[in-house]
């Protein structure tokens, strides 16, 4: 829930930024993962207590030049400097806070037809959860094998986190790893649905899940490439396409060749000829 995040965000944030980063000196001895409340308080020319404060929730109204100062303090990106302005804007009550989002389990008829029209790239349409609702035949041609689409739903998260298969499918397994979490993070807002999966997946997945969560990331990405291992057609590089429908909670992926391997990988899933 929004209640208290704006304090661990800006916990996980101090508990990311190394002393040599910010210039001071780096004690060997050190126990305190990043920077020690006092060197944060310093660099942001705050009292240690308001610090306290705002990092316990007993504070929720910092002012925009005291968020300025820790966002330069802690070496925040645009992202995380925006992030942190939107929950003290919450926390604070000047904007509304999250509503409690149902959670889409249908697709439309006529993202459903948008889908058939996108064959023969594999395509899918994924909710705030990460459950896959539809996809092209294309798509479970591709990932059919690998075990992605075997559960009930299937869930992206679930599959990489808990299913032994993922670590095999996914050459890259951390980086993948990273960027689901971080697209669940963004997505979450405060919605318990997603901190109720959130934990059920920790309890399943355990410290892989568990560690990622804790440091609240963002910047999951929207377009980039990936690979996947295929058992039939060896290693697939893909771009992926992520864009958003007009159902708040859907977003749809389009997944496209990178090289000429690939793309004859492809075909040969196509024509299930395989290797």
């Amino acid at each position: 829930m929004v209640a208290g995040e704006l304090g661990a965000f800006l916990r996980s944030r101090r508990e990311a930024v190394t002393p040599s980063q910010v210039g001071l000196p780096v004690n060997s001895g050190r126990r305190t993962p990043g920077l020690r409340r006092a060197e944060l308080a310093t660099l942001a020319g705050v009292s240690v207590e308001y610090l306290a404060r705002l990092e316990q929730g007993r504070d929720t109204r910092p002012s925009a030049k005291v968020l300025r100062a820790l966002a330069r303090a802690l070496l925040l990106s645009d992202e995380d400097t925006e992030y942190l302005h939107r929950l003290a804007a919450v926390t604070s009550g000047i904007e509304l806070g999250p509503r409690t989002r149902a959670i889409v389990r249908t697709v439309r008829p006529a993202v459903r037809a948008m889908l058939r029209q996108l064959e023969p790239a594999p395509s899918f349409v994924v909710n705030h959860l990460g459950d896959l609702l539809a996809w092209t035949e294309a798509y479970e041609r591709l990932v059919g094998s690998l075990g992605i689409l075997d559960g009930d739903p299937p869930n992206v998260l679930w599959f990489t986190f808990v299913d032994e298969r993922a670590r095999t499918a996914y050459p890259d397994w951390e980086t993948v790893a990273d960027e689901h979490v971080a697209d669940l993070y963004e997505l979450r807002w405060g919605d318990p649905a997603v901190d109720a999966f959130a934990q059920r997946l920790a309890g399943r997945a355990g410290e892989p899940f568990v560690e990622r969560w804790q440091r609240r990331p963002l910047g999951g990405r929207r377009t980039g490439i990936r690979e996947l291992s295929h058992p039939e057609v060896g290693t697939l590089r893909l771009s992926f396409e992520t864009l958003q429908l007009s159902d708040p909670e859907l977003r749809l992926v389009v997944l496209l060749p990178v090289d000429e391997e690939t793309r004859i990988g492809l075909e040969k899933l196509q024509i299930g000829l395989g290797s």
